[in-house]
């Protein structure tokens, strides 16, 4: 009788946030303050997922640090790409389809221009810091700058549902019941946020490998190619 009284006890008063980080009992504004704290302080992120702005859906798969960062980009249509920075210095490598791109937009390309995009294929070509290209292209790769954009909700917050992202148990920060983005933060460890519905429709990005070491290094000389000419990736 006392086992089965021991039993019973102890199902009514189970505490869904033990051995937590303890932001479960948080209100939501709270939640949310701690996440981005987290990830602010962090020394490094891989983000994944899809970002729509401006009317463009593009598809990420970046790893970020301090003093940049690497990682592919692809737009719904359009290029797919690889960028690599360190420090100012700011790399793009893509196929060949993409530099007959470059050259010639929608229209059939000449043996020639099928000439130099092979040259250019699989090698990496600096963007110059005036090129028109390199700020937009730049903040792919600036991990504050993502963060900064990606994390901020819109509307009034409350607390959403318990969950798991890869594993990793979570809490819901939801903003405007939801339409204003759905943030997933971390229940285990430090609340860093795991997983971000934008508001709007805008995407679906997870935020993890929080603070994993990764080594950033420029191209050797020879996998280094000059295009010549401005970039027009973003238009």
């Amino acid at each position: 009788m006392l086992a089965l009284l021991a039993v019973l006890t102890g199902c009514g008063s189970e505490d869904p946030d033990e051995g937590t980080n303890g932001v479960g009992r948080l209100p939501a504004a709270e939640i949310e303050k701690k996440a981005r704290k987290a990830a602010e302080s962090a020394e490094s992120v891989r983000l994944s997922g899809s970002v729509t702005s401006q009317g463009r859906t593009y598809r990420l798969d970046m790893r970020l640090k301090g003093n940049g960062g690497l990682g592919e980009v692809s737009a719904k249509g359009g290029p797919h790409f690889e960028l690599l920075r360190v420090d100012e210095d700011l790399y793009l490598k893509a196929d060949e389809d993409f530099w007959i791109h470059q050259e010639k937009g929608g229209e059939e390309p000449s043996e020639t221009d099928l000439e130099a995009a092979r040259k250019l294929e699989g090698k990496y070509v600096k963007v110059p810091p005036g090129d028109p290209a390199y700020r937009q292209l730049s903040g792919f790769t600036d991990k504050d700058v993502l963060l900064d954009g990606l994390l901020a909700l819109q509307g009034k917050r409350e607390t959403g549902d318990r969950g798991e992202v890869q594993g990793v148990r979570t809490v819901e920060v939801r903003a405007a019941q939801g339409s204003g983005g759905i943030l997933s933060v971390a229940l285990i460890g430090r609340p860093y946020p795991l997983r971000l519905e934008r508001g709007g429709d805008a995407g679906v990005v997870e935020l993890l490998e929080w603070d994993r070491e990764f080594t950033l290094r420029a191209p050797q000389k020879e996998q280094i190619v000059d295009y010549g000419r401005k970039l027009a990736v973003t238009e």
